[in-house]
Order: C-alpha cells, then structure tokens, then sequence
C-alpha cells in the first residue's frame, strides 16, 4: 500500500464542513463581543517604597557572624518582615475601614450598573456602631421616583414608615415608598439615606443598588488580591492590586502605605514614652532626695551660724575644687548605673523597652540600649502575625538575651570602675582636707551636704534634659516608608483583556469544530469514497456509482447523469477485462457483504447498460431468499430458477422474460421462495441452465445472494467469468471489507472486482459534465 501522506485528502473534509467552521467562528467572536461588553473590568494600580534601615540591623559583630550560618542564614531580612507586616490583616483592615470599601454603590446604566466609589450619587448613615455594621451581609435597590421619595426593596423592614405633611405615596408589592431624610427601621438598625447634590446628583427614574459586605470578606479579597514584589539586595518594594474601580485601587495602595507608616510610628512611640515614664520616676525620686538634702543644709547653716559662705569658700584650694567635681560626676555615674540595673532586673520576660540615652558616660551602653530596645519592638511586630516559635522571633529573642547580658556586663564594669574612682577621689578629698588645717569642724560638715546637694541638684538637671529630648524625638519622628513612586491606576484594564479574549474566540472557535470534525474522522470507520477502498483491499476497482435521487433507481437509454455515465464507465471496464472471452456468453456475478448495499439495483442497471450498446444481455436472479432485481423491472417472481430447477420439465426458455420495452434485454425470475435454498442451488439443473443461456446471450449479469450472509454465492461461484463485488459507500465499515479481500485472497471468488456504490460525490470526486447538458459553474465558495 502507498504510505505516502496525502494532504489533499487530509484537509477536504475540513474544507467540506467549511461552512460550519466560519459559523463557528463566528459565533465564539460574537460571545466574546459580548462578553466585552458586559464583563467587570479590573484596573491596576502600582506603588513603590523605599523601607528605611532600623536599627535593629545593626547588631552587635559577634551576633551578625552568627546569623550567617545555619538556619537563620538571611541577606535582607527586614524588607521581608516589613512585607509581612504591609500584608497583615490588621493594616490591610485599617485601610478598608477609613476608606468604606465594604459599602458599594452601582448605578444602572444602558448596558450594565456600574459601581460609583468617589461620587455615589446616595449617602447612607446608620444608628448601628461599627461593630454590628462591619458584619452586614445585604443588598437592596432604590429606585428614585421624585425628588423627595424613592422606591426601596430588598430588605428586611420593622415597621412602615408614617410620612409628613399627609403626602400621598403608593406602596409597591415588591417594595415600600420612603422619604429622603428619614430614619427606615431594619432589622440591624435605623438608616437614614439622603441624595447628593451637585453634578452627581441622582436623576429621577434612576435604579440604584447598595451592597454592603462583611468586612472580614472584604479584606480577604484585597488580602488575596494585593501582590508585593521586591528584589534581592534591594530595600525598594512595589505594591501592586486589581480593582473593578479605577480610584478605589488608587486610593487602597496610598492608604495602605499611610496605615503601615502609622504603625511604624506607634512602635517608636512606645520607646519614646516608656523613656519618659523612666524619667519622670526618677524626677520624682530625685527631687525628694534634693529637697531633703536642702534642708539638711539649712538646718547645718542655722545650727553652726555659718551665714558668710562664700568669705569661707575661699580657703578651698583650686585642686580641692576640681576634685569635688570629680567627685560628684563619678557619684552621678553610679546612681545612673544602679537606675538602670534596678530597671533591668525588674524585667525578667523582656518584654520592656528601657530607657535610652539617659546619660551614662559610655557609648557602647548607649548602643547596646538602643540595639536592645529595637530588637525587643521588632519581636513585638511579629508575634502581632506570628507565633513565638516563628524562626525570626526565636532569632530575635536569642540576640535580646545575648544583649541584655552584655548590657549588664557591661553596666557592672562601668559601675566597678567608677566605684573605685569614686574611692581614689574620696581618699585625695581627705588628704587635701587634713591640710586644711585651719578649717573649722562645722564648715566641713557643712561641705559634705553641700557636696550631696550638687550631686542631687545636677541629677535633677540632667533628667530634666533628658525629658525635653524625648518628648522632641516624639515631635519629629519620621515614617519608616519612603514613597518613591505614588500609586498610579492605569486607564485601560488590565482583565479582561481584549486582544487575548478575542483571539482566545478566535482559537476556539476554529479549533473546536476543527478538533470535533477530526474526532468525527477518527471515530468514522465507514468506507466513503475510493481511497477509503483502496486502503483496505487489494482488489481491483472497477469503479464507483455516484448518489442519485430515489426516484432515479434505473438509467434509461438517453440518460447523461452522473449514475448512468458511471454505469457506462463500469460497462467499457468489464469489456476490457473479459475481452478474451469469445463464441459464448460472459458471466459476470453481482454480490456484496451484506444487505441493503445495492447489489440488485447494481445489478439490474449495469444489465440495462449492457443492453443499451446492443448486446444481448441475460438477467438471473439467484437471490431466491431476497429477491430484489426483478422488483426494479416490475417482473413477477411467481415462476422462475426455482420452478426450473425442481421440476424437470420445465425448458429453460420457459422461465426467461422479455423486457416490454427493450428487445436486447431478457429476465429470469428467481421463482418460488423454496424451504432449501442451499441445496437447491447444488443442483445440475442450474448448470444446464448457464449452458444454455450462453449460447444465446452475449452477457449474463447473476444477482447473488450477500457473500456475508448465506453460502448461496459460493455454491454457484464455479460458473462465474466475473465476479463484482458491490460495497455500498457511507455504510458498509472498513471492518466488513476484511470479508471481501480474504476471499480475493484466497481466490474464494474467480476473477474478483470491486465497485463502490452510493458514492456522494459532492464530498468527493464526481462527473462534471454530461453529454447534451451543460456544466454548471462552480461556485466561488465551493473549495472542493
């Protein structure tokens, strides 16, 4: 068999169904025109911020060395906890609430009721608090019939609503007529809805639809729709949402950043006024340690009469002076130093910000205290979303740990040290004192509480500073979020796309039918034309019979359609192939697979054209169980073979018909329908009869019974010159014709043939021309 690929036969039956292709076509382009038309488009918004450096990145070398190593391995861990904290529910809810996303407001228009966000052209207000508002799941609609009523439906009502001044309003079935202004009972409170005036203002006869959401699903929605994108190495985030609403994604994105901003401050906050709680504790203790030591030196002064102060001073010398000032900042150090000890023991679960840059005489305390107080806020953030098991919160708390216990180290050092700084200086203060031979014993003890008097006095100045650098800090903090780009909403949509849907149509609408046609194909195992023969057997084709109309069942003499000019075709082939029979009749057997394949008719018609060119042409009917041939001739089978062959007496030339209109055509009838067809047939009657009808027929056309039915064909083969076997087109399976080529292969029937009938050769190939008729144009759109 040709393997070859014949690309003409692969395409002609898309090109046959070419119609139903473009219908389909253009149907799928008309669905998605539609779908355009209708369809909720979404717009998209864009944002981008810098997130500034905290100081909690700044650990401590020996901390940093450790995060790079092992399951805390990170490169730029706070972009990533600032993403989580931009996403959390918390902000995301902070901004739907200020911005009233879970009330919408749809406007009915000529197409489709589109949602108004920036100019609704209604207001509503309820009586119900936040709290039983935020769990609305509801919708009504308005309808606006004058301009101080409209129509509401669609919710659930209390009670009806008494109108003033005695103005007459209808009440609908399927609604109530209310009053701009005034308060409608529901079922989660009073409301009360008012137009808006301006441009906006709501037109008469206007539809209007309210849907208010719970606020939970709002934020889900926005939760699951907000996409935040950053690249590595990089503190620079973009924040990016859909939205139905061109302004809504807009204004969603700059919220955002504002509440995240917010809550940024408010963690720094919480370090600015827990330093000020410590150091209006302290002014407290201070200022009762100072007005103490105050009087103690009113009560020396008063007692020792030392009224001329500062005659006596003079004796001090220039070093005694600088020592006491030593003395009383080293002592100022280590009251310092055991506050802020006092302060950290009381905080076992660190938890607490302490207090920072409260004046101790050493950077690497205030740089630990501030690295402390960052790290203890950062956790604080995160369990807000997170859990205390979370890797970065574990991480975190081992370096609050590692810094509270080098901070206290660190405190303890510093406080040794001045201790015996502190000690030295005291030590010096005697041996200037012991020279000071001259002073008196009450001015010396009037110099100790002098001496405490500074102390406390400086102490107190000190916090005071301290206070008003706090509340500053408080004054001037900045956002942690730096805008580099503000949120800009794209003017045309994003979803759906109409460039992608319509080529998506487009697709579809050629692929389906297409993918159905060829489906279709391959579930057809039907024999259609001749290549659908040709791949199936080897048996040489002697040609096809095109379709006709069922009033055409036999040609005529002066017939140029499409079937006789086939039958004339057949006819020039079987001459060709029987050309070396000579001086005796040419017998030419009609069979087939099965029935209903047009054997008979096959039969009768190819006899008939044989007749036309003048030949004497013998017609037997051996179909005695179906007879069908001579019902085409309109002969009767009351007496014909079988009667031949059952009785002895009976002559062949008294069972042989002559056509009433055609003198070269005569019929043998099959006869009486017999109980024993088989063995009928086995009889030498029927060989005495083909002997004697081919000395006086030049073709004798036997109708047989289906080979695939009944053995009657092969019981009578022998007698055969010519064996055609009919296949009926669009009915007969590839399958059936395994049949037919076994017994060519098997040489079961001599000099065996095969012609496809039924053929439709509008699908396929046909006659186009015909004699004494003229061809018709061929249509433009007709492809094949």
């Amino acid at each position: 068999m040709n393997q070859n690929i014949d690309f003409k036969e692969v395409i002609t039956p898309y090109l046959h169904k070419w119609k139903f292709i473009v219908l389909c076509v253009i149907v799928a382009i008309s669905f998605a025109f539609v779908y355009l038309r209708y369809a909720d488009y979404e717009y998209q918004a864009n944002a981008k911020i810098k997130i500034k450096e905290t100081e909690s990145n700044k650990t401590l070398p020996e901390i940093s060395q450790l995060q790079n190593y092992g399951l805390f391995k990170t490169e730029n861990n706070n972009v990533l906890d600032e993403i989580e904290v931009i996403k959390s529910r918390i902000i995301i809810e902070q901004a739907v609430k200020d911005l009233k996303f879970n009330i919408q407001y749809f406007v009915e228009g000529r197409i489709k009721a589109t949602e108004e966000y920036k100019n609704p052209p209604l207001n509503i207000n309820f009586s119900a608090p936040d709290s039983i508002i935020h769990t609305i799941d509801t919708t009504f609609n308005i309808k606006i019939q004058s301009a101080t009523n409209f129509l509401l439906k669609g919710i659930n009502f209390s009670e009806k609503l008494n109108f003033k001044n005695n103005e007459d309003v209808d009440l609908d079935d399927e609604g109530t007529v209310y009053a701009f202004g005034e308060s409608i009972p529901t079922s989660f409170g009073a409301i009360t809805i008012t137009p808006r005036i301006g441009e906006s203002a709501t037109k008469i006869g206007s539809n209007i639809k309210i849907k208010i959401n719970p606020l939970a699903t709002v934020v889900s929605k926005y939760k699951s729709n907000l996409i935040i994108g950053h690249q590595e190495m990089s503190s620079i985030i973009t924040l990016t949402i859909n939205d139905n609403v061109q302004e809504k994604a807009s204004l969603f994105l700059d919220k955002l950043i504002e509440k995240y901003n917010e809550d940024v401050q408010n963690d720094k906050q919480m370090v600015v006024d827990a330093t000020s709680k410590f150091i209006n504790n302290r002014l407290e203790i201070v200022s009762e340690e100072l007005g103490s030591v105050d009087s103690n030196a009113e009560t020396i002064q008063k007692t020792n009469k030392l009224t001329d102060l500062a005659t006596q001073s003079n004796i001090y010398l220039e070093s005694e002076r600088q020592n006491e000032d030593r003395l009383v900042e080293t002592a100022m150090q280590i009251q310092l130093i055991d506050y802020m000890n006092q302060h950290i023991d009381k905080d076992k679960d660190n938890t607490e910000l302490l207090p920072a840059n409260i004046g101790i005489a050493d950077n690497s305390v205030e740089q630990l205290t501030q690295q402390y107080n960052n790290l203890v806020l950062e956790k604080n953030r995160l369990l807000k979303n997170s859990s205390e098991k979370n890797p970065t919160v574990v991480n975190l708390t081992n370096q609050i740990n590692q810094l509270r216990t080098n901070l206290s180290q660190s405190l303890n050092n510093i406080k040794h040290t001045n201790e015996m700084n502190y000690n030295s200086l005291v030590a010096e203060n005697q041996r200037i004192s012991s020279r000071i031979y001259s002073a008196p014993k009450k001015q010396r003890q009037f110099r100790d509480i002098k001496r405490q008097q500074d102390i406390k006095e400086g102490l107190y100045l000190y916090l005071l500073e301290k206070r008003e650098e706090a509340a500053i800090t408080h004054g001037v903090s900045s956002p942690n979020a730096k805008i580099v780009d503000k949120s800009y909403a794209s003017s045309k949509p994003v979803a759906p796309k109409q460039s992608v849907i319509i080529l998506a149509a487009l697709i579809l609408g050629f692929g389906i039918p297409v993918a159905l046609i060829y489906l279709l194909n391959l579930l057809d195992d039907k024999v259609h034309n001749i290549n659908d023969v040709k791949k199936q057997v080897t048996i040489p084709f002697i040609g096809d019979i095109p379709k006709s109309k069922k009033s055409q069942k036999l040609i005529s003499k002066v017939d140029y359609t499409p079937k006789a000019e086939a039958f004339r075709m057949v006819r020039t082939n079987l001459e060709f192939m029987l050309q070396n029979i000579e001086n005796r009749a040419k017998v030419i057997f009609v069979t087939s697979t099965t029935s209903k394949e047009g054997k008979s008719h096959t039969a009768t018609n190819l006899a008939l054209s044989l007749s036309f060119s003048e030949k004497k042409v013998l017609l037997v009917e051996t179909d005695i169980r179906v007879p069908k041939a001579t019902n085409y001739l309109a002969v009767d089978n009351d007496f014909g073979l079988t009667n031949f062959i059952g009785n002895h007496k009976i002559e062949p030339q008294g069972i042989i018909f002559k056509h009433k209109d055609n003198e070269y055509f005569d019929v043998i009838p099959s006869g009486t329908i017999p109980p024993n067809p088989a063995e009928l047939l086995m009889s030498n009657r029927v060989k005495e009869l083909f002997d004697y009808a081919s000395e006086k027929y030049e073709y004798i056309i036997v109708d047989t019974a289906a080979i695939g039915l009944v053995t009657d064909t092969l019981l009578i083969s022998k007698y055969a010159d010519l064996f055609i076997f009919v296949a009926k087109a669009n009915y007969i399976t590839k399958k059936q014709l395994e049949l037919a080529q076994r017994m060519y292969t098997e040489n079961r029937l001599p000099n065996m043939t095969i012609l496809l009938n039924n053929v439709d050769h509008k699908k396929g190939y046909g006659y186009g021309y015909g004699y004494g008729n003229h061809p018709k144009k061929k249509k433009w759109w007709k492809f094949a």
